[in-house]
């Protein structure tokens, strides 16, 4: 359920850090974004060198997904990590609060795909996985393919707030991660909604499957979501480039899908992540805990 951001407790004294950092990073947003950029990355590398947060959860997440990288290789691309994550907190602030015409230089690649499943009228999944570049590339593609979401709310009140003001501002529906039926509904009433099931946890809807040739524990739930609404499935992919724009890849609707096979088709979306996230492992969610493994067995997070 969500949060009565109206509530005089949200005035209280514990949220002021948080609503002065939001305060001077709606400032930040005002200057040229080459300078954003340069903060950002500037932030990556305190953060990597310095602050250490989920360093070793990086580190561990690089080595099981890239065996063939050197130590040396495998510590680069954790630095480069930390830098997307720098611009992405940025990027973040620039797609909740700048107009669009201060959004960097995009190109969206596949359009037709979207809209041709979108005619049919019966929901579509815009299927991703959890980039750096998530919300400015959603931010991006809602300017000209207007979609709805899923969302989950953060644990702080503060953020919470400005992520679901952001969400349901620039999107046509806004659907709490936790409501089943209200997404079931959204996609029988033919919206087309962002999802990402790259996050896998232990659920009924849930199996141990290979990713990047690594046991993870696997969300088997787009199935299942596909078959109870008959809405097609179109894989969707945002990059940033080297030269500072991003690029938008729209693919055709999945074909034969779904299938009988649950953990077969979330197989093939694994296979499917895998390939994209090749193309600019940096800009993957390596902090998360992607690698979990069942009950039973120790975790490979563990020092």
């Amino acid at each position: 359920m969500s949060r009565d951001y109206s509530a005089p407790s949200f005035r209280h004294l514990r949220h002021w850090p948080a609503l002065f950092g939001v305060g001077i990073f709606k400032l930040l947003t005002r200057l040229p974004w080459p300078v954003q950029t340069a903060l950002g990355r500037s932030m990556g590398w305190l953060f990597f060198h310095v602050v250490r947060i989920r360093r070793h959860v990086v580190a561990t997440n690089l080595r099981l997904a890239f065996p063939g990288k050197t130590p040396r290789e495998q510590h680069a691309l954790a630095a480069a990590h930390y830098q997307s994550l720098g611009l992405g907190l940025f990027e973040t602030c620039l797609a909740w609060w700048a107009p669009m015409h201060r959004l960097p230089p995009h190109e969206i690649v596949g359009r037709e795909h979207l809209e041709a499943a979108q005619a049919r009228g019966r929901g579509v999944l815009l299927l991703t996985a959890h980039f750096t570049t998530l919300e400015i590339c959603a931010r991006m593609l809602a300017g000209i393919l207007p979609f709805g979401c899923l969302y989950r709310e953060a644990n702080n009140a503060v953020i919470a707030k400005q992520m679901r003001l952001a969400r349901e501002a620039r999107t046509l529906i806004a659907v709490p991660m936790d409501d089943l039926r209200g997404l079931l509904r959204a996609l029988k009433q033919g919206h087309t909604i962002w999802y990402a099931p790259d996050q896998g946890k232990r659920t009924k809807l849930s199996a141990m499957l290979p990713f990047f040739g690594v046991p993870a524990m696997t969300n088997t739930a787009t199935s299942r979501l596909a078959e109870m609404t008959g809405a097609s499935v179109v894989p969707y992919f945002g990059l940033r480039r080297p030269d500072g724009s991003y690029l938008l890849t729209i693919l055709p609707a999945l074909d034969n899908f779904p299938t009988a096979d649950a953990e077969a088709d979330s197989l093939r979306i694994n296979r499917l992540f895998e390939e994209h996230i090749s193309k600019a492992p940096e800009q993957y969610f390596w902090v998360h805990r992607r690698f979990k493994l069942s009950r039973r067995e120790p975790s490979v997070y563990t020092r």
